[in-house]
């Protein structure tokens, strides 16, 4: 039996530790602040009976779970990552405790008047009468991905404590700066020794993904000339007008807010700007490898023509990739998909199989040789003040990882 008060527990204490991690730092960990709860991760680990557990040098944690069967079978892990976004501060996170949720408004801070609502976020419907935690409004929760950490220990903690579960060797494995997307950067492939992997760092029970966005960033600096506005005629070139007329050129649907499914988009999200100087920042997303390289395309043909049109370079832009769609490398061994099917499955879980809108570390250890599909770890509205996860989701994804090491064992 896993017991709701114990994951309530474990979960509370990883997400009021900051590990929030930062795109400006060139260090692993971007922040020491990731190393406090990463040593915590290790004394956890080797206190609820993990093998080989280590840390090393850029706070990868690897550990072992030694198989309890006679005969041979694959070798499996399961991956999180302990940092949280810098989209909105994690620092003293103060989770609240949602009792048999009524299906009515959250009031998540009287004060600023933060009310977490079914009328805006309707998925919380899914979850009446279960128990949610929330935040205090003020700082996001941390379950992307401290859920996916709870979720892994919790059964590794079980596998240990219930030796009558066969199951082969299982590998564990948890990193730093994901949200920065360098959680895979520096994840030694053939030290962890798995066959294939799951990480946990989905949202909605049931939610099993193996395809993922192809992605890229682009950063555009237009260049300008600054002139005293009296005397500016003929001779000022304003760049944020330049700009505008760059931000208007790309399709004005094809951008987040107007697209789903396998819909890509170009997404402007940041702007610094004056006269003589603008800095646009976006990121490329398509799930179709022909349609991202298009993208691209289009963004440098528009940069090439803004150039032509002014007569010389006003417009410098570099495109670099960022990952790409695992699908390529997860297909020719779908069994691995199949096999987490089936879990949730025997466990009464409605698998939800669709493509991820965005990437996880599974999208780049897939193309380092480490087939990653990604499972769902019950969070939802992640990097926000608005995020929320039902503990019934985090048992279920618990359950879920056992049940992936006891089928592995039976089908050899």
């Amino acid at each position: 039996m896993i017991s709701k008060e114990a994951i309530i527990k474990r979960f509370v204490g990883y997400v009021t530790v900051d590990t929030e991690s930062d795109p400006e730092s060139d260090t692993t960990p971007s922040t020491a602040k990731q190393w406090d709860l990463a040593n915590a991760l290790v004394i956890e680990l080797k206190a609820i009976g993990m093998s080989d557990v280590t840390i090393d040098d850029n706070a990868y944690i690897m550990a072992t779970l030694p198989s309890n069967v006679d005969h041979d079978v694959p070798t499996i892990g399961f991956i999180s990552h302990f940092d949280t976004t810098p989209d909105f501060t994690g620092a003293n996170v103060k989770p609240q405790i949602i009792e048999n949720y009524d299906g009515k408004d959250i009031m998540l801070n009287e004060a600023e008047n933060i009310v977490l609502s079914p009328d805006y976020f309707d998925d919380l419907l899914l979850y009446k009468g279960q128990t949610l935690i929330t935040t205090d409004g003020t700082t996001l929760l941390g379950a992307d991905d401290k859920a996916g950490i709870t979720e892994i220990i919790s059964a590794m903690e079980y596998l240990v404590a219930n030796p009558q579960i066969k199951h082969g060797t299982i590998k564990v494995g948890f990193t730093p700066d994901e949200e920065i997307g360098r959680g895979a950067h520096k994840f030694d492939v053939e030290k962890f020794g798995a066959d294939w992997a799951y990480t946990m760092d989905g949202s909605q029970i049931g939610e099993l993904e193996y395809e993922n966005f192809n992605a890229a960033g682009a950063k555009v600096r237009v260049k300008g000339k600054i002139v005293h506005p009296g005397y500016a005629k003929g001779k000022m070139v304003n760049s944020m007008h330049i700009a505008t007329e760059f931000i208007n050129s790309l399709p004005r649907m094809e951008t987040p807010e107007h697209t789903e499914g396998y819909e890509g988009f170009f997404h402007l999200y940041s702007i610094k700007g004056e006269v003589e100087d603008t800095r646009l920042e976006y990121i490329i997303r398509d799930h179709d490898r022909g349609h991202f390289e298009a993208r691209k395309e289009v963004m440098q043909k528009l940069t090439d023509e803004l150039n032509t049109q002014y007569g010389r370079e006003v417009i410098e832009i570099e495109i670099k990739d960022q990952y790409f769609n695992m699908k390529e490398k997860v297909e020719p061994v779908m069994h691995i998909v199949d096999i987490a099917e089936e879990a949730m499955k025997q466990l009464g879980i409605k698998p939800l199989i669709k493509a991820i809108r965005g990437g996880t570390d599974g999208s780049q250890l897939s193309y380092m040789g480490l087939p990653c599909p990604n499972i769902f770890a019950g969070g939802h509205n992640f990097h926000g003040r608005y995020e929320y996860v039902p503990v019934e989701s985090m048992i279920a994804a618990t359950k879920v990882i056992c049940k992936i090491c006891e089928l592995t064992a039976e089908k050899k």
